[in-house]
């Protein structure tokens, strides 16, 4: 069949498994293990003491912390569900699941530090003895314990949101145990009863600010929204530069995953359709300059049959 033939003939290219797989997520399976086996270790013992010592500062530390095991444990079944092969129904597999689990681990968040905050205020008019010692000996093992699982997921945080967001959990816990551990020292040489419940709100003020951002991506990839990594008006201005290129329209681009790019476009070419070398070439430079691995290119070579799709305000 000819190409030339037909004013809208749809091309669909990968450029090669190598390009369209190339930033699939790396399997992080033992770091998640070991994350969440010292993690619900840490929670029991905190727990307990946070009664055992009357300190609210170490139940909402343990409450966080319970928090960040179900996100790992969430994001852990995410990384593996990503792999899930295409089917008829879910053409693209189930890679939209580690958005969906990055997601989960902000709203999560939040919902877990509104709680914990409001028991830190009726605190305040009810403050009770706190075993300032306690205090600081849990929370001291609580740095160990997140400082290390923050490690496991620091390679993998710069291209992966699901894991960005085990990382910043993991990273501020250790960050919050730090600060509970001055809490506990001061209130043990001064008294300040206060004291606790003030660093709770000053741990959940902190928890807020290291998740918003999380909760923006997430949402933004939830609602197939350009991922932040990707410039569109350099993506089109590209696009718009190949040779025998005269206009772009109906471009879209859009995560499929936290690690995965999808792209869409019409490309009108007036003279001819350039064959399928231009277009596995478009989509290696779109895989290498963009990150861009899954690409569908529509050449028309009429430019006076008007698209259907050619309207910006047209999805």
């Amino acid at each position: 069949m000819d190409h030339d033939d037909h004013d809208h003939e749809h091309d669909h290219d990968h450029g090669g498994h190598d390009h369209s797989h190339a930033h699939a997520p790396a399997d992080f399976g033992a770091a998640f293990a070991i994350g969440i086996g010292l993690n619900v270790g840490f929670v029991a013992i905190e727990a307990a003491y946070g009664l055992i010592a009357g300190s609210v500062a170490l139940l909402s530390d343990a409450g966080h912390n319970l928090g960040d095991v179900l996100g790992l444990a969430a994001a852990w079944l995410a990384s593996v569900l990503v792999k899930r092969v295409p089917s008829a129904r879910y053409t693209y597999g189930l890679r939209a699941s580690s958005i969906l689990a990055a997601l989960f681990n902000a709203i999560f968040l939040l919902l877990t530090v509104g709680a914990i905050s409001w028991e830190a205020i009726l605190r305040f008019g009810d403050p009770k003895p706190v075993a300032g010692g306690t205090v600081m000996v849990v929370a001291a093992i609580g740095i160990a314990v997140n400082g290390v699982t923050a490690w496991l997921f620091a390679s993998g945080r710069k291209n992966d949101i699901n894991l960005r967001g085990a990382f910043l959990h993991m990273a501020s816990d250790a960050l919050i145990s730090a600060g509970v551990v001055v809490a506990g020292l001061v209130i043990t040489l001064t008294g300040w009863l206060w004291l606790d419940p003030l660093t709770s709100l000053v741990v959940n003020l902190i928890i807020v600010a290291g998740t918003w951002g999380l909760l923006r991506d997430s949402l933004g990839m939830s609602m197939a929204a350009v991922p932040a990594a990707v410039d569109p008006a350099a993506v089109r201005a590209f696009l718009a530069s190949r040779p025998g290129v005269a206009t772009v329209h109906d471009l879209h681009v859009w995560p499929i995953s936290t690690t995965e790019t999808a792209l869409t476009c019409h490309l009108v070419m007036p003279d001819g359709h350039p064959g399928d070398p231009f277009l596995h070439a478009l989509s290696a430079e779109l895989a290498a300059r963009f990150r861009i691995g899954h690409s569908t290119v529509q050449v028309e070579t009429d430019p006076d049959i008007a698209c259907a799709l050619a309207p910006d305000h047209v999805v």
